[in-house]
C-alpha cells in the first residue's frame, strides 16, 4: 500500500467513526430527550467549564453507545446499572442517588429498587447493600435518622 492510499484509508476510517460519533450523540440526546429531559444541560453547567465538552462526551458514549442500544428495554439497563453501582460501594454514593431517579423515571417502582439493591449485599456485601438502600430513601424522601445518633445518645449518657 502506497503512503497515498493508507493516508486515504485513514481518513476515510475517521470519517466514518466521526458519523457513528454524532450518531451516537444523536441517540443519546433522543434517548435523554425521552428518560431525563434536563441531563445533558445539567452535566454541562456542572463540568462543561472545567472540561470542555464532557456533557456531549458522557451523552454520546453512555447514552448513545449503551443505553439506547436495543434488546434490554429502559428499566432494565437501568436496575442493572443500580445494582452495579451499589456492588461498587459507597464511594458512587451520589452516581447510584442519579441512577435511582433515572429508574424512577423509566417505570421501577421503589420496591424493585429497594428489593435489587438488597440482592446485591450477596455480592457486594452488607456494608454496600445498606449504602445503597439508605441512598435510595434519601431519593425517596424516606430516610430516618441516621443509627449513629442513637448510638452516640446512648454511649453519652453512660458516661
Amino acid at each position: 500500500m502506497t503512503k497515498q492510499q493508507a493516508q486515504t484509508a485513514k481518513d476515510n476510517s475517521n470519517q466514518a467513526t466521526n458519523a457513528a460519533d454524532v450518531n451516537a450523540l444523536e441517540r443519546g440526546r433522543a434517548y435523554c430527550a425521552e428518560h431525563h429531559s434536563h441531563l445533558e444541560a445539567a452535566l454541562a453547567e456542572r463540568y462543561d467549564q472545567h472540561l470542555p465538552g464532557f456533557s456531549e462526551s458522557l451523552i454520546e458514549w453512555a447514552y448513545g453507545r449503551h443505553y439506547s442500544r436495543g434488546v434490554v428495554d429502559a428499566k432494565t439497563r437501568q436496575l442493572a446499572t443500580l445494582a452495579a453501582l451499589t456492588v461498587l460501594g459507597g464511594q458512587t454514593a451520589p452516581q447510584l442517588k442519579v441512577n435511582i431517579e433515572h429508574s424512577l423515571s423509566v417505570g421501577a417502582t421503589k420496591a424493585e429498587i429497594m428489593e435489587i439493591i438488597w440482592q446485591m449485599a450477596v455480592y457486594g456485601g452488607l456494608p454496600a447493600a445498606i449504602n445503597g438502600l439508605n441512598a435510595a430513601m434519601e431519593v425517596f424522601g424516606d430516610a430516618p435518622a441516621p443509627l449513629t445518633t442513637n448510638v452516640q445518645n446512648e454511649n453519652s449518657e453512660d458516661g
